[in-house]
């Protein structure tokens, strides 16, 4: 049985999972409408209905906006879950997939469009470098916990670099084609990752 504080603990975190999830909805949706220049932190204030506390306490910036997501603790979620036989890149794989199944069609029309406003602004395209090497440690440290090497043994952070690769050139694919199937074109990245990334 579930204790209270428990519960007042998973209610307050999905509360403030919406808020966030909200916020970002409004602002992506100005940033389509009226492009990212234009739009300014008092518009998304005013459009999400949040006080300014309340959007700095989630987006310490307005790029932070476009340039985070909460898709990384679910990926690692699913990582961790995958069986031991599984080779790394095979469970980052199987993990990727996993992680994008839970998405509804809304959500991952967002993660699309999240990744070609980066692309596509200077300022957001300059901050993602930030981006990469968050994502690349934070890889290197489950990739090491599941291998069971230091995190900066050359192997994994070769490996989580080259999965952050990966990641870059989707996101070169979503700019030059929006209506790409994200996940299908990550699944077959990570899978020509998987080959040993043969041209043949």
């Amino acid at each position: 049985m579930t204790s209270p504080e428990v519960a007042a603990t998973g209610l307050r975190e999905r509360k403030k999972a919406k808020t966030r999830a909200a916020i970002r909805a409004h602002a992506m949706r100005l940033f389509r409408e009226q492009g990212y220049d234009a739009t300014t932190v008092q518009q998304i204030i005013e459009e999400a209905e949040v006080s300014e506390s309340t959007f700095f306490r989630y987006f310490p910036t307005k790029a932070e906006v476009a340039l985070t997501d909460d898709f990384d603790p679910v990926i690692v979620e699913a990582f961790r879950a995958q069986p031991r036989e599984l080779s790394s890149i095979q469970a980052l794989r199987s993990a990727f997939r996993l992680a994008f199944a839970q998405l509804s069609l809304e959500e991952e029309s967002e993660q699309r469009d999240r990744m070609a406003l980066v692309m596509s602004v200077p300022e957001l395209r300059a901050a993602m470098l930030d981006q990469f090497a968050s994502a690349m440690q934070l890889l290197s440290e489950v990739v090491a916990e599941r291998a069971g090497k230091p995190v900066n043994d050359a192997s994994v952070r070769t490996l989580a670099g080259a999965v952050v690769g990966v990641a870059m050139s989707v996101m070169f694919a979503i700019t030059e084609n929006p209506s790409t199937d994200l996940p299908t074109l990550l699944d077959e990245a990570m899978a020509h990752l998987e080959a040993g990334l043969s041209l043949d």
